[in-house]
């Protein structure tokens, strides 16, 4: 498969339906693409980004915000989850691209941080590190550390320390 010819878009009203399917079979059930509907819903601050090949939506990223809050201050920022590819295109560098394009996105807005809560052998590879690193840690009990990372673009705007926990209610019912 050509790379080339996959298209790195925003989400359109239209593309619900196959985001969702990209979500649940990537993902083996509904329960990431029944959250990512809610989160069309109610928040209305998200980027949402697909990766098109053939007009057909074979991969999903989402951006939701979040809060590092600190006994200083809170410093607003955005959260990683969920990336999705279609299983048969998996491994091919799809999920990076949307990653990739997903971070320029947050760094043209100004946005300070992105935190992601994945697989410690996946997303350093695009300068993501452990949030500990820097004294941050997730609002949620049990979390590993190598697991819950943060990519940085102005550190001026970091506290010390903090946690940092997701705005929308719906990533917590779906811890």
């Amino acid at each position: 498969m050509d790379l080339k010819k996959v298209d790195i878009r925003r989400e359109s009203p239209g593309d619900a339906l196959q985001v969702r399917l990209v979500n649940e079979l990537a993902f083996g059930g509904a329960a990431e693409a029944e959250v990512i509907d809610r989160l069309r819903e109610t928040c209305s601050e998200f980027v949402s980004l697909v990766a098109v090949l053939d007009d057909r939506i074979i991969g999903h990223i989402l951006f939701t915000p979040a809060v590092l809050v600190s006994n200083q201050r809170r410093v607003a920022g955005m959260g990683l989850a969920p990336l999705a590819v279609l299983p048969e295109y998996q491994n091919r560098g799809i999920g990076g691209e949307l990653v990739r394009a997903g971070l320029l996105e947050m760094q043209t807005c100004a946005c300070p941080f992105v935190i992601v809560l994945g697989h410690p052998g996946y997303y350093p590879r695009f300068d993501f590190e452990i949030a500990s690193k820097y004294g941050i840690r997730s609002e949620y009990e049990g979390v590993p550390d190598e697991a819950f990372m943060i990519i940085v673009f102005n550190q001026a705007v970091l506290p010390p320390d903090g946690a940092v926990a997701y705005y929308q209610p719906e990533w917590k019912k779906a811890a």
